[in-house]
């Protein structure tokens, strides 16, 4: 190692690079597993489209379920109405409600998992 006083020692440049080097793209399933930058944003691309999915669901849950006293509040004589022998708003509770319940939910999950598998084609395609 030369000191203060000493010039540093000469170096020889036989060739020069003119290209970098090639380098192998990593797969996406490497990102994801050791957890980079890159692997959050394919992650939360995925989170988002989830986050939607459920918000989605949810407001239409809430807007199906508050529809029911909005109208009985709207249109008094509904709440009085009967249909063989029981009230309206009971039919609608346990005929309307619970099988429309049951489509969102198998609407949600089939989403879902199309959500998935369109994610898990872009980390296999990488």
């Amino acid at each position: 190692m030369a000191g203060p006083d000493e010039p540093a020692a000469r170096v020889r440049v036989t060739s020069s690079r003119r290209r970098a080097a090639p380098v192998a793209p990593r797969p996406v399933t490497t990102e994801l597993e050791e957890e980079t930058a890159l692997g959050d944003v394919y992650l939360g691309g995925l989170m988002r489209a989830q986050l939607r999915l459920s918000l989605a669901v949810l407001a239409l849950t809430v807007t199906g379920v508050a529809a029911l006293p909005v109208a009985l509040l709207l249109l008094p004589a509904t709440s009085q109405a009967t249909l063989l022998g029981v009230r309206v708003p009971w039919l609608v509770l346990g005929v309307a409600v619970y099988p429309t319940a049951w489509l969102l939910a198998r609407w949600y999950t089939r989403q879902s998992e199309r959500l998935e598998a369109d994610f898990a084609d872009v980390v296999q395609e990488r």
